[in-house]
């Protein structure tokens, strides 16, 4: 990773010493994505490894980086892990009274084309059309994980998702329209990295939710208390 600035410079020892000075073995860890860059199980091994040996308890969201993780197999994820890691696709979790919830998502991402000025002035048609077909698949298995936790009685949900919820040209999107349909109280995402794109999607307070941004880089690899 420390191609990608020297912040990432041993980002890994970073995290683990942030997350065992701040993380008790009762706590409860959510990461938002791009666990390894592993091209299947078996190249993540050692990865996932570090993973289990963080404290509490691990809650692992699919981001675009996770090549391993094929949606369809995370019910045989969580079976492997079983104890030592859970895997949020098509399913949720608990924290207390709240619904864990969550999804990969998928944001389009460009090419925009731009002015000299640097305004928005046209993007890449066709691009657009797939992106929508992803977002519209990744919303569906999102809805899975709210109906699966409001048909057990939860009326209480943090909505986790590793892309942005909106583009640099959405101000809201079908992502932000199911976090206010579903009344959840906070929507934390990742994927955006390095200064430039720390304000591409929704930071604070939008129409009564919380976003928050938790890529590693932006909080410096220390975990940000979300409940």
């Amino acid at each position: 990773m420390d191609i990608f600035g020297g912040v990432w410079k041993n980002h890994e020892r970073k995290a683990k010493e942030k997350i065992d000075r701040l993380v008790g073995p009762e706590d409860t860890l959510v990461l938002t994505g791009d666990h390894s860059w592993g091209k299947n199980l078996d190249q993540c091994r050692e990865d996932l490894q570090y993973i289990c040996n963080l404290p509490g308890r691990k809650i692992l969201l699919r981001g675009n980086h996770d090549m391993f993780w094929d949606a369809k197999k995370t019910e045989r994820l969580n079976k492997e892990y079983e104890g030592k890691l859970y895997f949020l696709q098509n399913n949720y979790y608990t924290y207390e009274d709240y619904a864990l919830v969550g999804t990969k998502g998928f944001t389009f991402e460009g090419p925009f084309y731009l002015n000299r000025r640097g305004r928005v002035i046209g993007w890449d048609q066709e691009k657009a059309k797939a992106a929508e077909k992803l977002v519209n698949r990744e919303c569906k298995r999102l809805r899975t994980s709210f109906e699966a936790a409001k048909a057990d009685g939860y009326q209480k949900f943090i909505m986790f998702l590793h892309y942005p919820p909106t583009n640099i040209l959405e101000l809201d999107s079908p992502f932000t329209e199911m976090a206010e349909e579903y009344g959840a109280d906070q929507v934390i995402y990742s994927h955006c990295h390095g200064t430039a794109r720390f304000h591409d999607s929704i930071l604070g307070e939008h129409n009564g939710i919380l976003y928050r941004l938790v890529s590693g880089d932006y909080l410096d690899f220390e975990p940000v208390r979300i409940l």
